[in-house]
């Protein structure tokens, strides 16, 4: 898949650096799937959840989250967000009353 972009990722990790490695293992992995579905997404990260129309992934044990768009016909992940769980909560309440 070609991650768009990276950049979302560095700008992370540059907040909070105890993330890095699991944000370049996510990308690496990412990189070198040729996802077809959402299952299949599933399949190889089997705690990702879909939020329409952002797939998100738990990494760093449940520490992180990393909010995408996946568009599987054109092979493309757009990176949306990076959050701490927290973070993340407080984006989720959010966007379930329609503010996120």
């Amino acid at each position: 898949m070609h991650i768009i972009s990276i950049k979302m990722l560095c700008e992370f990790w540059c907040k909070h650096p105890e993330a890095e490695q699991v944000l370049r293992q996510w990308h690496s992995v990412v990189e070198k799937a040729e996802f077809r579905n959402f299952n299949h997404v599933r399949e190889i990260f089997n705690s990702a959840d879909y939020v329409p129309p952002y797939t998100v992934f738990d990494v760093g044990g449940n520490n992180y989250r990393v909010v995408v768009v996946v568009r599987y016909r054109f092979g493309k992940v757009f990176v949306h967000s990076v959050m701490t769980h927290r973070e993340y909560d407080d984006w989720s309440r959010l966007y379930q009353k329609g503010r996120g």
